[in-house]
């Protein structure tokens, strides 16, 4: 089964929990290929990651490097950063049927083998339904400038089974750079590409595959899932340990070389606390009201 990953190096601190909760839940962790999309990362930084592996027995871990802005720096940035588009690329550098992308946040629970033969439906995209798009930060975009129904079911790309076989014949690839070309002024990332072209038209994982985990928040659901960590501020992130109600479900899968490596704090952590200020705020006073 192949798994991939799209990451900077502001995103290492996150992926050691990911790959370490991924592997550990898994019930046959050789029978993953995994892949990682590289921004910027140096030889220290996959070595590492190699390192981790093969602590599993995986030995055949793939980096593909791109340059984010190169690709894609006529779109709206997030903080300054274009990495988040690097999974348009995918079905560029993986030529299998199909790859699970999973983002940098999250904390796997459950064994993502139970997705190894998952049925299409001939949709390029099966992800799990996050409800209706007239729901969304976007709604606006969507349903009065696109027209889209707002009753379509949308989804978070940050958990996503991507049928690559069908992304190389109907190049979906190019449709979305079209689209997000068109638009460049509305993007909030990958995510907004892939919902107004495929809201509504996706095969649906099963739900505890992407259980989202907001910061004010006590533990969402009981049983094993993919937990992910989403908005902010993260569990690592300058103050995590108070403002995240998923620290210590996340500690708990944090390597000490890992920790040692890259749970450190610097400029770009301060400035990255600094871009997400209101964050903390509202996380606080959700806090307080919760």
């Amino acid at each position: 089964m192949n798994i991939a990953f799209n990451i900077n190096r502001l995103a290492l601190i996150g992926l050691g929990v990911t790959l370490n909760s991924l592997l550990e839940n898994c019930s046959n962790p050789k029978k993953l290929t995994i892949y990682i999309l590289c921004a910027g990362l140096n030889w220290e930084d996959k070595n590492n990651i190699n390192i981790l592996l093969l602590r599993y027995g995986i030995t055949n871990a793939v980096f593909i490097d791109f340059n984010a802005k190169e690709h894609f720096g006529n779109f709206n940035s997030l903080h300054g950063d274009y990495t988040c588009y690097g999974l348009l690329l995918l079905a560029d550098y993986i030529l299998a049927e199909s790859v699970l992308y999973l983002d940098a946040d999250l904390v796997i629970e459950l064994d993502v083998l139970a997705v190894e033969f998952f049925d299409f439906q001939n949709k390029a995209i099966a992800a799990v339904n996050a409800g209706e798009i007239q729901f969304t930060l976007e709604n606006k975009f969507f349903c009065n400038d696109l027209g889209l129904k707002p009753n379509l079911s949308c989804f978070n790309s940050g958990i996503l089974l991507l049928n690559l076989k069908m992304w190389r014949e109907k190049e979906i690839k190019y449709e979305c750079l079209n689209f997000a070309t068109t638009h460049p002024n509305k993007l909030t990332g990958d995510q907004t590409i892939l919902n107004a072209l495929f809201a509504g038209n996706f095969a649906y994982l099963p739900s505890q595959f992407n259980v989202a985990w907001y910061a004010h928040k006590n533990r969402p659901l009981k049983e094993p899932a993919i937990l992910h960590f989403v908005g902010s501020p993260k569990p690592w992130d300058l103050f995590g340990s108070y403002f995240h109600g998923g620290f210590l479900v996340w500690k708990n899968y944090l390597d000490p070389e890992w920790k040692k490596a890259y749970y450190k704090k610097n400029y770009n952590d301060l400035l990255r606390a600094w871009h997400i200020r209101r964050s903390y705020v509202k996380s606080f006073i959700l806090k307080i009201k919760s």
